[in-house]
């Protein structure tokens, strides 16, 4: 079992000695607590250290991480938050919507550093972008503008009149909001939708085989932790109805989908482990204005391409940041 992933199996007996090893040697800890699996972070983890680096924090060495991962199980993320919290960790990091609203109501006074994938402010993790006030700050993504761009690109893979899928996870607390933007845009494009729901693994294979059964044109996997965590599962069984699937985040790509397309999030995690190495240092959150990206990927597997039977057109080609071949 990875640690801490499911919670309190163990009652957080498991990372405690990594915790009592930082405070005898006064070494401050960073909580991290995600919806996903550890194992579905690790690249942005590795890139969330290089942000610490910069400012000469070191796993190990001068700072110790304490992981707090549901592993899908977002009834879960409340008390993971909490027990962050009873540790008494210097900084908690967030890694989306529903372990944000999470560590937000474990604590008004520990320094939150989030990414989100929902408006800050309406969530009430801060005041205003440029002046956040209170004790949270971070990253917030443009979800809306991704989605017509993926919806963009399903329709330029599928037959035209096709039918288009859109794989959900409900229980995401940002879900209801994805969902509603994306049939905002396929109601205007007059473009025929169906919804699938995916929770579990279970779910996930029922959903695919629904995809498959429907002979949809393309599939669109929704922003969430747990489907990257996921992503092999989901990757595989597109594959093997030759489903054109498009994703939100490289790591996707990279693992064998089709194509992906979203924010630089290797670049949010370097810029989310700087905030947690400056408010180290001393400084607040309620005066490191939150970031927006400025940088978005476009990602293509022409290898997976081929296996599926796809051309990929042109101009989506000569638009591609990477092609994987």
């Amino acid at each position: 079992m990875r640690r801490r992933e499911f919670l309190g199996l163990a009652g957080g007996a498991v990372a405690w000695p990594l915790v009592v090893r930082a405070q005898q040697t006064a070494m401050p800890v960073i909580g991290i607590v995600g919806a996903g699996s550890r194992s579905g972070f690790d690249d942005l983890l590795t890139e969330f250290r290089l942000g610490l680096k910069e400012f000469g924090y070191v796993e190990g060495q001068t700072v110790a991480f304490d992981y707090a991962f549901a592993a899908g199980r977002f009834d879960q993320l409340s008390q993971l938050a909490s027990d962050l919290v009873r540790r008494r960790v210097a900084v908690i990091i967030s890694t989306g919507v529903g372990s944000g609203l999470a560590a937000k109501s474990a604590s008004s006074n520990i320094p939150h550093v989030f990414l989100s994938q929902d408006d800050p402010v309406k969530l009430g993790f801060v005041e205003s972008l440029n002046r956040p006030g209170g004790n949270r700050t971070g990253i917030s993504l443009l979800t809306a503008e991704l989605a017509a761009k993926r919806v963009e690109l399903a329709r330029q893979l599928m037959p035209k009149g096709a039918l288009l899928a859109y794989l959900m996870n409900p229980p995401a607390p940002e879900a209801s909001r994805y969902l509603q933007e994306i049939e905002a845009i396929t109601r205007a494009l007059k473009q025929e939708l169906i919804v699938l729901k995916g929770s579990n693994p279970e779910q996930i294979d029922v959903a695919l085989a629904e995809v498959a059964r429907r002979r949809a044109g393309a599939l669109i996997i929704s922003i969430d932790g747990y489907f990257f965590s996921r992503r092999e599962q989901i990757i595989t069984l597109a594959a093997r109805d030759k489903i054109p699937a498009i994703y939100d985040r490289r790591g996707y790509a990279a693992a064998g989908g089709l194509v992906s397309y979203g924010a630089d999030l290797a670049g949010a995690y370097r810029q989310i482990g700087a905030y947690a190495a400056r408010i180290l240092k001393g400084e607040k959150p309620a005066d490191l204005p939150v970031v927006q990206p400025t940088k978005f990927e476009l990602v293509v597997n022409l290898r997976t391409a081929k296996t599926i039977g796809i051309e990929f057109p042109a101009q989506a080609l000569a638009l591609a940041d990477e092609v994987i071949e």
